[in-house]
């Protein structure tokens, strides 16, 4: 941790020359030519395109582990920049920072091609569902129940969502929905594995419901934190205050929205690959935009014992950056409770990075 830990002011002096200094780094601002929307040919394009060969990963890592993920949600908002791009890898846990964050665009680069279908059946769901009550019953095929509103919170959605049985009928009729929806309206070339991959993942939500949990699906370890997906949704910030995405109407309506214009993009990567975060970056400079946000969970830890952390470091040199651009990171508690295992810190990527120069223009 010691090579990432350096002074902030020369490290910030350094990654401004590395992408030619502030006038550069303004220039991105001024120039910004993010898109509104992506067309379906595009945002396809652009997922196959900054993608590598599908990875491993010891599990199907369908949700967090990370019930202490919103405790920086404050400091981050005062930190990185609003309407720019974010960055992430895993499941759900992106879209509580994306609706923290407000980005105008998001990319979720992930090692294993099982995450890209992951969030290619979220971003039907999200585009099928008017309201948070509905996107629960979709997500876990249980019949909506009796009344909930807009108003209602996350605690009292999952509550009564807790008393709903699965319905089998129902899981059928919104696969054949999502895959519609996918194939059909946006017509993306979905192959028979990645058809067969949504499956798998939509028939876990719907067979475990509301409890599915880190290792319901097994992997190489059948024990560790075991938050489910409900404690996961009403989860609060250190104090008191939720900010998960389905929190509230707003927040859940800002990821429906940002899903319907096709600009939260999943990619295949490896983190130390040659690909991924590269031309990530390279699209994202190309527009004039600027990374805001990078959350790498404890991705880290396993370049490290890989011994491909420099090339990752190398990788996010890369990256179009500016002195506020801040990685969220997920490290050990120590508290070995209820999914209290992880929690999240922040760090400044221009500061981490500064040493990684020479890496990154090879």
């Amino acid at each position: 941790m010691t090579r990432r830990r350096v002074a902030v002011a020369a490290a910030t002096i350094a990654v401004l020359a590395c992408l030619g200094g502030p006038a550069r780094l303004s220039g991105l601002r001024s120039a910004d030519t993010l898109p509104s929307r992506l067309s379906d040919q595009e945002f396809w394009k652009l997922s196959v395109d900054a993608s590598e060969t599908d990875g491993f990963f010891r599990s199907d890592n369908l949700l967090s582990n990370e019930l202490g993920l919103q405790y920086v949600i404050p400091e981050l908002v005062r930190t990185a920049h609003a309407g720019a791009v974010y960055m992430g890898v895993g499941p759900e846990q992106n879209f509580t920072y994306i609706a923290a964050l407000k980005p105008k665009m998001a990319f979720i680069v992930d090692v294993r091609r099982g995450n890209l279908q992951l969030h290619l059946l979220y971003k039907a769901l999200f585009e099928l569902s008017p309201d948070r009550a509905a996107f629960v019953s979709r997500l876990f095929s249980r019949k909506r129940p009796d009344g909930l509103k807009t108003s209602s919170t996350a605690s009292e959605i999952f509550t009564a969502y807790s008393k709903v049985e699965g319905s089998e009928a129902l899981y059928k009729e919104n696969l054949k929905a999502v895959g519609d929806h996918l194939v059909k309206k946006h017509g993306f070339a979905l192959s028979a594995e990645d058809l067969e991959g949504i499956d798998y993942v939509y028939h876990s939500f719907f067979w475990y419901g509301p409890d599915i949990q880190y290792w319901s699906t097994g992997g190489r370890f059948g024990r560790g934190f075991r938050a489910t997906y409900a404690d996961l949704m009403v989860a609060t910030d250190m104090d008191g205050a939720p900010r998960g995405f389905l929190a509230d109407e707003d927040r859940f309506a800002f990821l429906k929205d940002l899903e319907s214009r096709n600009l939260l993009v999943p990619v295949v990567g490896n983190f130390a690959g040659p690909k991924a975060i590269r031309a990530v970056g390279a699209w994202v400079r190309a527009h004039g935009g600027i990374v805001s946000a990078f959350y790498l969970s404890n991705v880290e830890q396993y370049l490290s014992q890989e011994g491909t952390w420099s090339a990752f470091c190398g990788n996010v040199a890369t990256l179009p950056l500016d002195g506020t651009s801040t990685f969220i990171r997920s490290v050990r508690t120590g508290y070995n409770g209820r999914g209290m295992g992880l929690t999240s810190e922040l760090g400044n990527i221009s500061s981490e990075v500064k040493g990684c120069a020479a890496a990154a223009s090879r």
